[in-house]
């Protein structure tokens, strides 16, 4: 029989799915970032008075060296760092974005450079009962590279949880929309925490008062303490960076249990217990995913092929983001699946077309409402009039178009052929968002009507169009090919939209939204306006709305049976 994997998960994360790891990491550093901001804080009354600093750190410290505080602050930092170094493990690869490395660099760094200061104050006053006051770190590090180095370590621990904070929530609008205030903090604060340091500095300098400060032996015995830390700290960081060295010869060594994943373009072999998304990145198979492999999006999705038996079932993340999509039976997450055997996978966004270099710069999941604009009768009257003739009515439709979606708040992103998409909600919610939408979509209705007697007179054709829209998830950002890239949105939302617009030609409508949308927006149809249809490229059949042009108008303008509430 062959001998197990040497690269088997270990069991502590196998127990724990990704989003139970997520919560936790993300507990644990709420509770770490808390203390730190406490700290910076204290800091910064030094600005006042060394005296102000003092008073206020006496609660403070109580509460920390209390039974539940010890519990909290302790118990989050060893959770917080064996997920590190879990997650360390269950890296493949080290390749990341510099900031995200950075990130890491810092997290790891913040034992060694903490040592000293944790064995001195929470050591002294666990060993030996000496009370951690402002007056004894001053008199302790002032004047000595010690001062220096302990604001950097503050820095670098300020740096790493503001790193980890906007990472989490990038995406979410009201973070985005408070980011000049959030960067304003995060600088001014340590800047000001330092500041305070100094001050208190001085004002000891000035001034010197009692100290309760270890004793010769005393300060031996601490100093030990801070170095056996960091020595045990880095044995452990060694041990795990020799064991992801090691595991990776050993995929080399005869016995290794290995197993075939074939491609559509070729066949690798991989080790029992690699992902699928692992064994592409390793053999330089270009396969998208967005979210890192954490289970956030399904842009890795794959179909597989084989035996039932060498699929290992979804878990719980895989199974939530597998239903979002409708994905089929034999849909799984390649950054989730870990074959027991050979299989035949096939990447099902991307696949082979996309380079490492050349991803989506996503911003990231947003909801947003989507309105496509749609010229009817282009085709007849490209036919008739001169190619520059047509440039003229494109030119003034997206003009006329693109200025009414800015002037209610939204972006004019693609403009295609005869077509205009826009993103509505890219700083705001949901709700004001649809509302905006359907103000913009009035607008057009209203200009595209003035233009059209004159539309008429010089074309010899009535002008006519339609609107389509819908709210919902999409991923927003750069895509595209190289230096050709352009800013849109991405998902079920948008096609939904598009589709809608194409409604417009068979009910007589100028606009067909979704209920939802409606909703949203704050609209209240009327009965003759709802309809249930069936939509291209969705299973399920879908309530719209209609509204010819002046229903439009009067919906969104006047209180009349269908208005914004």
């Amino acid at each position: 029989m062959n001998p197990p994997p040497p690269a088997a998960a270990p069991a502590f994360p196998v127990s724990l799915s990704l989003r139970s790891r997520r919560d936790l990491r993300w507990a644990s550093g709420l509770v770490l970032m808390a203390y730190v901001t406490l700290h910076l804080l204290n800091h910064a009354l030094g600005l006042v008075s060394l005296q102000v600093a003092e008073a206020v750190l006496r609660p403070l410290r109580a509460f920390w060296h209390s039974w539940p505080g010890t519990l909290l602050l302790y118990g989050a930092v060893v959770v917080h760092l064996v997920l590190a170094f879990v997650a360390l493990w269950e890296r493949r690869s080290l390749r990341m974005p510099p900031s995200q490395g950075l990130r890491i660099v810092l997290g790891f760094a913040l034992p060694l450079l903490l040592a000293s200061h944790l064995a001195s104050m929470r050591g002294g006053y666990t060993l030996f009962g000496l009370n951690g006051s402002y007056a004894r770190v001053v008199e302790g590090l002032w004047g000595a590279a010690g001062g220096v180095f302990q604001i950097i370590a503050l820095a670098a621990a300020w740096t790493h949880g503001c790193m980890g904070l906007h990472f989490a929530l990038r995406a979410n609008v009201r973070w985005r929309r408070a980011q000049p205030l959030l960067l304003t903090v995060a600088v001014l604060l340590p800047t000001l925490a330092a500041l305070g340091f100094v001050a208190m500095g001085r004002e000891w300098q000035v001034a010197p008062g009692p100290v309760d400060a270890p004793g010769a032996a005393q300060g031996r015995r601490l100093g030990g303490l801070s170095e056996h830390g960091q020595d045990l700290y880095m044995t452990l960081l060694a041990a795990l960076l020799l064991a992801r060295l090691a595991r990776g010869r050993m995929y080399r060594f005869p016995g290794v249990r290995m197993l075939t994943l074939r491609y559509p373009d070729r066949s690798v072999q991989v080790p029992v217990g690699w992902s699928v998304l692992e064994a592409s990145r390793a053999h330089g198979i270009a396969h998208l995913s967005l979210c890192g492999g954490r289970a956030r999006c399904s842009t890795c999705r794959i179909r597989v092929a084989g035996p039932a038996a060498h699929c290992p079932p979804p878990g719980l993340d895989e199974q939530r983001t597998l239903a979002r999509v409708r994905a089929g039976a034999q849909v799984r997450l390649a950054c989730q699946l870990r074959p027991t055997g050979d299989l035949e996978v096939s990447p099902l966004l991307g696949g082979g077309t996309v380079a490492e270099g050349q991803r989506p710069r996503l911003e990231g999941e947003r909801e947003v409402a989507v309105l496509f604009v749609d010229l009817r009768r282009w085709s007849g009257l490209a036919e008739r009039q001169w190619p520059f003739d047509l440039v003229y009515v494109l030119d003034r439709y997206f003009a006329l178009v693109g200025q009414a979606v800015r002037e209610s708040g939204g972006v004019p992103n693609q403009f295609i052929g005869d077509s205009v998409m826009a993103i509505f909600g890219l700083e705001e919610g949901l709700d004001l968002a649809c509302r905006r939408a359907f103000q913009a979509a009035a607008l057009i209705s209203a200009r595209m009507r003035d233009w059209s007697d004159g539309f008429e007179r010089e074309f010899g054709q009535p002008l006519d169009f339609g609107m389509g829209l819908h709210a919902g998830s999409a991923a927003v950002g750069e895509v595209g090919h190289l230096e050709v890239q352009s800013f849109t949105a991405v998902g079920e939302v948008v096609n939904t939209a598009s589709r809608l617009q194409e409604q417009t030609k068979a009910v007589g409508a100028a606009l067909v939204a979704s209920r939802f949308a409606a909703r949203q927006a704050g609209l209240l149809p009327l009965a003759t306006q709802m309809r249930r249809i069936e939509v291209r490229g969705r299973r399920e059949l879908l309530d719209v709305v209609a509204w010819s042009a002046e229903a439009l108008a009067v919906a969104v303008q006047s209180p009349g049976p269908s208005p914004l509430l």
